[in-house]
Formats: C-alpha cells, sequence, structure tokens
C-alpha cells in the first residue's frame, strides 16, 4: 500500500568536494599570495614568474604530448617568436604591453599554424624530428638577420612599459607582474581544462590512443594533430611573450632545440597526462636551475641526474606517482 511519503520524488546528494578541488584551491591560494610568503623562505617573485611562464609553456607542450601523443622538440620556436614578436613591437610599433603580448601570441601561434599542415602526417620519431628541423629553421633566422633580431647577441631595447588604466600609467614591478602572468596563467589553465573536457579534448586523447579506431569512425586524425599543434603553439607563444617582458630581452636560445628538451623535462617529471603536471614540473625544474646555478657551474649535470631519476621511479611522473599512491 503505498503512502504520501511513497511519492516524494528522490532527492539528490549534495555534491561532494573531493580531494581534486580541495588541491586546486589550496594552489590557487597559494600562487596568489606569493608575493608575502616567498621572500620570507628565501625566493623572489621574478623566481615565481618564471615558474609559471615555463608552466605555461609546458602546459602547452603537454596539450601535445600528454593528450594527444605527438613529441615536439621544437615547441621552443613559439616561445621565442612569441619572445621577438612582442619586442620588435614595442620597439617599433608603440610601446604598449597588452598589444605587445597579443602581436607576439599572434606570430608565434601562426608559426604553429603554418608548421602544423607540414608535420600532421608524421607520427613518432619522424614527427619529432620534422618539428626539430622547423625549431632549429627559426633558430638560425633569428641568429642570421643581425638588422631585425640582433643576431647572436639578442634582442634589446625594449622595456616592461607601464599599464594605461583609466588614464592613469601603472608600472609594472615585480608583484605586480607576477599578477599580470597569475592572470593569464589562470585564464590559459582553463582554458586547456574546458579543452579537454569538450568533445575535442577527447577525440585528442583517442589520437594519442588509437588512431586506427579512429580513423574507422571517420574522424579525420591528421586535423586533430593540427587543431592540437596549433593551439599548444598558440599558449607557448603567449608563454614566450610574457618571458620578454619579465626579462627585457628575446635572445636566440629562446628558439633552441635546449629549451624545447627543457619542456619536455618538465612535463615528464611532473607528468605528462595530468593537468597540474606541467605546473609541479615547472617548479621542480625551475627552482632546481636557480639554486644548483647559484652553487655549481655543472648545474645541467644534476638536473640530467633528477631528470633520470624521474624516469626510473616515477615513470609516469611525479604527480602520476601521488596519484597512484593515493589509489592504493
Amino acid at each position: 500500500m503505498s503512502t504520501a511519503l511513497d511519492t516524494k520524488p528522490a532527492t539528490r546528494p549534495a555534491p561532494s568536494i573531493g580531494g581534486r578541488e580541495i588541491s586546486a584551491a589550496i594552489i590557487w591560494l597559494a600562487l596568489l599570495f606569493v608575493p608575502i610568503w616567498l621572500p620570507a623562505v628565501g625566493g623572489f617573485t621574478d623566481l615565481a614568474s618564471r615558474v609559471l611562464i615555463y608552466a605555461m609553456a609546458a602546459t602547452g607542450l603537454n596539450l601535445l604530448l600528454g593528450y594527444t601523443g605527438g613529441l615536439s622538440f621544437g615547441h621552443a620556436a613559439y616561445f621565442g617568436l612569441g619572445a621577438y614578436g612582442t619586442g620588435l613591437f614595442i620597439i617599433h610599433v608603440i610601446p604598449s604591453m597588452p598589444l605587445a603580448l597579443i602581436a607576439g601570441t599572434l606570430l608565434g601561434g601562426i608559426g604553429g599554424i603554418l608548421v602544423g599542415p607540414m608535420v600532421m602526417k608524421r607520427k613518432g620519431i619522424y614527427f619529432s624530428m620534422i618539428t626539430i628541423a622547423f625549431g632549429q629553421m627559426f633558430y638560425f633566422l633569428a641568429v642570421r638577420w643581425n638588422t631585425v633580431t640582433g643576431g647572436e647577441d639578442g634582442l634589446t631595447g625594449f622595456s616592461r612599459v607601464p599599464l594605461h588604466l583609466g588614464g592613469e600609467a601603472i608600472k609594472l614591478g615585480p608583484a605586480r607582474f607576477y599578477y599580470v602572468v597569475l592572470a593569464l596563467f589562470a585564464v590559459v589553465m582553463l582554458v586547456v581544462w574546458q579543452i579537454l573536457r569538450s568533445p575535442m579534448g577527447h577525440a585528442f586523447v583517442a589520437t594519442r590512443e588509437n588512431t586506427t579506431r579512429l580513423r574507422f569512425l571517420g574522424v579525420a586524425v591528421d586535423k586533430q594533430v593540427w587543431v592540437a599543434f596549433a593551439i599548444s603553439a598558440f599558449i607557448t607563444a603567449l608563454a614566450g611573450s610574457l618571458n620578454a617582458m619579465l626579462t627585457a630581452f628575446a635572445s636566440p636560445d629562446d628558439l633552441q632545440w635546449q629549451l624545447s628538451g627543457s619542456f619536455v623535462v618538465i612535463c615528464v617529471l611532473g607528468g605528462m597526462r595530468s593537468f597540474w603536471g606541467p605546473f609541479l614540473g615547472a617548479v621542480i625544474y625551475i627552482v632546481a636551475q636557480d639554486y644548483l646555478s647559484s652553487v655549481t657551474q655543472n648545474w645541467m649535470t644534476y638536473i640530467g641526474l633528477i631528470f633520470v631519476l624521474s624516469v626510473l621511479f616515477f615513470p609516469q611522473g611525479l604527480l602520476g606517482f601521488i596519484k597512484g599512491r593515493a589509489r592504493s
């Protein structure tokens, strides 16, 4: 016999806050107050800006490497194009930081769009080799084009220009510039998060896992790789633009394959298939680089040792290892 209670609709349980949400909230709170607590532990704000910039570049690469399965050793090309585009815009067009960042990001992103069709059909080692080739092409262009890029000496003559808001010029010291970088880093992370949750993001992962099945379903796999490559280039170019503003300098080294290797190392250290992996890898890499370079000239040897130990003992990256321990 039914009662009145039987006719009441079932109430949904209130959504619970999981460990991921708590961890993300802690990370964002820590980042928000970096200019307060970092100097207290012996750090400096520009170091935190550099961590976020490299984390942004590695996040862009991770969209291609970790989620789509394309190992690029030429992504520093778009980082460097972003840096040169920003510097040249300030020198020759108008001293506006927002417009210069847009110009640098567009230059690097368009470079990725143009290179994408020439690499999207390659697989494995051939994909990696052709990305190195294009990266080195941009590097030698920067070295040889002295009248525009400054050649081997790099591009100078520009600086971090003030922001003009409401008729007032706001000078960007280390703390204020850090918050500019943090705001753009948050935008990038939000965009990447939305992409990964979208059908396009699922197609990226499917491309990594089984291209044969994806082709059988009628999906244009090559175009998926091209789209991932282009988005990755835009994000990396934005990071390069910010790096130019941080250092007031653009160097051919910003285009070198060694820097591309550093981005790959950062992804592997933190965890290639983890959303926060590149950020964690950037923290480890930049902090270790800053400390080791202050105590020894052979700091790259120790960075290499850290990378080897990470691959041997944490093949899924440090974040992947932490998640595995949490599950067990």
